[in-house]
């Protein structure tokens, strides 16, 4: 290993290096004839840096980029990925310099649980990963179904913001609503607000506010909220979860971050579910499915043709939802969490995410 090896912040000009590397590290590792043809026009770098650049590391050796890793703050949640190391400097401990240093951001953040998505087959891998006391536990499977062509959209979601008439049927008959399509920065901060309220619920600290605001602000797709309508009497109740902006009788039940086609996570043709999460109780099952269905129709009117949504199945019945409703998993992988800690992978979750 150079002695000049450094592990620094990653620079806007550093993406192109970082980008390359990650194509040639995984295409790489799986064999393809051409390394960096690997994810095709999807893209985990630019993306990510611009979501939260102080979170995004790089290794530099006598100046050149060499690796790179990306932390993801999801509240008391940190999720790290991909992390790619140029194959010349394979075994030479450049990812256990990216890792160190990807602990100490976890550390800054106050991070809860921790965790990774990687190849289930690579003792190589988890012998790494090891090494930060991450323990592999339930299999990840990345799923992924044909979009409905016969689904229609409905207006109250594909109408512009100022289609008064249609917003105003939205309140009245259609629980759906898309967050770009919220009118005001306080319809935007309370949806946020509610989105956090429903993932506290789940597991403390649970936060995915960064992932819906870089969504939203690089326009890589739309974040899908599903409400209920509740009675105008029952406020106890509708608080529980935070009313969002479903309308004055509505209360939110589940809302999925969705990527959308090329130089996004999902690439050409795909809406990428990156999270997704129904309101825990009884219902949560129903609610999970009706989050299905609405990211089904918003793909259509997206003009995608696949949707693809990675599931842990310590969800187990969240992952038998699934595949009820004709996911069929392309990649599998395993999650591995820090300190073994199970976290919010239990049976009675109905939540969607791979953390790659």
């Amino acid at each position: 290993m150079s002695s000049n090896l450094i592990v620094r912040q990653m620079h806007e000009d550093d993406l192109q290096d970082a980008d390359r590397i990650m194509r040639l590290a995984f295409g790489t590792f799986i064999g393809l004839p051409d390394p960096v043809s690997f994810a095709g026009d999807a893209d985990y770098v630019y993306t990510r840096f611009r979501a939260d650049p102080q979170a995004a590391l790089v290794a530099e050796s006598d100046g050149e980029v060499v690796g790179s890793n990306f932390a993801l703050n999801w509240g008391s949640v940190g999720v790290f990925g991909p992390l790619t190391i140029h194959p010349q400097y394979w075994g030479k401990g450049v990812a256990k310099l990216l890792l160190q240093e990807t602990m100490n951001i976890f550390e800054r953040w106050n991070v809860r649980h921790a965790g990774l998505f990687t190849f289930a087959e690579s003792s190589k891998h988890i012998h790494l990963y090891q090494k930060f006391d991450f323990w592999p536990r339930f299999l990840t499977a990345v799923m992924s179904k044909p979009v409905d062509k016969g689904a229609g959209f409905s207006a109250a979601l594909t109408a512009q913001p100022n289609d008064k008439k249609s917003e105003k049927n939205r309140k009245n008959n259609n629980p759906f609503r898309r967050y770009s399509h919220l009118e005001t920065a306080s319809e935007k901060e309370q949806a946020i607000q509610a989105c956090k309220a429903l993932t506290d619920k789940i597991y403390d600290g649970l936060d995915l506010a960064i992932e819906i605001y870089s969504v939203d602000k690089q326009k890589l797709g739309d974040t899908i909220l599903i409400y209920d309508r509740r009675d105008n009497d029952d406020d106890n109740d509708a608080a529980k979860y935070g009313g969002g902006s479903g309308g004055d009788d509505d209360s939110l039940a589940g809302f999925a971050i969705c990527h959308c086609g090329a130089k996004t996570e999902a690439g050409s043709g795909n809406c990428y579910i990156k999270f997704g999460a129904a309101a825990p109780g009884q219902d949560s099952q129903e609610k999970f499915g009706r989050l299905l269905d609405a990211c089904e129709p918003f793909a259509g009117s997206e003009k995608l043709s696949r949707i693809t949504a990675g599931i842990n199945m310590g969800r187990h019945e969240a992952y038998r939802t699934m595949v009820a409703r004709n996911f069929r998993t392309d990649l599998q992988g395993v999650a591995m969490h820090r300190y073994n800690d199970p976290g919010y992978n239990t049976e009675d979750v109905y939540l969607i995410d791979d953390w790659r």
